[in-house]
């Protein structure tokens, strides 16, 4: 029994220690702007970004993991640069957005069969321009240069099922609602935290695209 409790121990202890690690790391951040914050609500102003995306099918986590793989894949190395392979800094957070929401599924961002289909995306470090990325060599990933938006966010701990994200989702509309911000996207669901974070220490976001005026 006291073997068990101090490997615990040692377990709990691990994932603390990964998780510090990963939060001094210098990962960067989409910039943007705070326009309006209550709470765990806020209205951002984001400029111009690049974006890698997929398109993958099937439920959200399968989808996500997909993505995931294929994004990672390219900016580990396996793409075009000036004259050789180069490996791209990692960013969070990893976004996912719906494409189609079958029309019997709740409020949040989930799919209910493997007809569903997700836009996985990671933000390229803002030192690159669309001339000096490198290209990637799957055709599956696309390189998207992304407008300046505006978005209603807001931000929660723990787990991302399906239920935790409609329940967010909800609570983001009904604000937007109170502020008066009319939705022009589908919600979109950022992780920011590898798998192996502790719940209570995650830090996810539903975020919406909405017309400011």
């Amino acid at each position: 029994m006291l073997n068990k409790k101090i490997i615990h121990l040692f377990t709990f202890l691990a994932l603390i220690t990964i998780n510090n690690a990963q939060e001094v790391m210098a990962i960067e951040e989409p910039k943007f702007e705070q326009l309006r914050s209550f709470d765990s609500f806020e209205l951002r102003k984001y400029p111009q970004l690049i974006v890698a995306e997929v398109t993958v099918s099937g439920d959200r986590s399968e989808a996500s993991s997909a993505g995931f793989r294929k994004i990672a894949d390219f900016i580990f190395g396996n793409n075009s640069g000036v004259g050789k392979q180069s490996k791209i800094e990692m960013t969070t957070p990893v976004i996912t957005e719906p494409i189609k929401i079958e029309m019997t599924a709740p409020v949040g961002i989930q799919a209910t069969n493997s007809k569903n289909s997700w836009n996985i995306q990671f933000v390229m470090p803002s030192q690159y321009t669309l001339e000096t990325l490198p290209k990637p060599n799957n055709d599956e990933v696309r390189i998207i240069l992304v407008p300046e938006k505006f978005y209603a966010v807001t931000k929660f701990s723990g787990f991302t099922g399906d239920e935790s994200v409609a329940e967010n989702t909800t609570y983001l509309k009904a604000w937007m609602a109170r502020e008066k911000l009319t939705a022009v996207g589908l919600p979109k669901l950022a992780r920011y935290n590898p798998p192996w974070t502790l719940p209570f220490w995650r830090r996810n976001e539903i975020l919406i695209e909405v017309n400011p005026n």
